[in-house]
């Protein structure tokens, strides 16, 4: 019941300021589409670099998206609605309530990368994007979602949101198989990167995006995220009620 609870308010909020979410999932990703896919006229693998760009876009939704979702309203309800302090007395149990954070997160992230896909349907570019990506379009949510609720936890002003995306969020955003392909960074960096969430989730959907063959392996890096980012969430809400 607390997960459905979670769900509900987030429901209920995504209602309330249906034009807002949709035009913040919109302007940012749709600026990109038209500035690096239709204003610089280039090519990538032999395609049209928008090909290439389509799938990236959509995996970035998703995960700026969950994340947005999350970290802000988390960082206010904690810091000055003191709303998680009513969690922790109330009768629902602590993993419900994170759970139900985590699937609301997600499930805004992909309503991001939906409306991208939407927006670029026109387009008749030939990709594809089936039950696999939209999996993968969850799991990048579910990951990034928990990421959000470790960094709203360790958040001491209501500023602390921006800046976390700021140091995170935004270089990852650029870095991270997006906009262009991680093969042309120096080897080590090259690595690094490719064994970051964005990076697995851009990789899987484009590949998938383009009827190629894809690794299973960036279902389990997904997965290791997921499992870490909610392990930590865990311990520090947990440890917050038994102070």
């Amino acid at each position: 019941m607390g997960v459905i609870a979670v769900l509900w308010e987030k429901w209920r909020e995504f209602r309330r300021d249906f034009y807002k979410i949709t035009l913040a999932a919109v302007i940012t990703p749709l600026m990109y589409l038209i500035v690096f896919g239709l204003g610089i006229q280039t090519t990538s693998h032999g395609e049209p670099y928008l090909y290439f760009l389509i799938p990236g876009i959509v995996a970035l939704s998703t995960m700026t998206g969950s994340f947005g979702a999350v970290a802000q309203n988390m960082s206010v309800q904690r810091l000055y609605e003191k709303a998680l302090d009513q969690v922790m007395v109330s009768p629902t149990p602590l993993w419900q309530f994170i759970v139900g954070q985590v699937i609301g997160g997600s499930l805004r992230g992909m309503y991001a990368g939906c409306m991208i896909l939407l927006i670029t349907f026109p387009v008749r570019s030939g990709l594809i994007f089936n039950g696999a990506s939209f999996l993968i379009m969850f799991l990048n949510g579910a990951v990034f979602s928990t990421l959000a609720l470790v960094l709203s936890f360790l958040a001491k002003s209501y500023t602390d949101a921006p800046r976390f995306t700021a140091y995170i969020i935004t270089p990852m955003s650029f870095l991270c198989n997006t906009f262009f392909s991680t093969e042309a960074m120096p080897a080590g960096i090259r690595q690094f990167v490719a064994a970051l969430p964005l990076s697995q989730t851009s990789g899987m959907i484009r590949s998938i995006s383009a009827g190629e063959y894809y690794s299973g392996w960036g279902y389990v890096i997904l997965l290791l995220y997921l499992a870490a980012f909610s392990f930590i969430s865990m311990l520090f809400i947990y440890k917050k009620k038994n102070l």
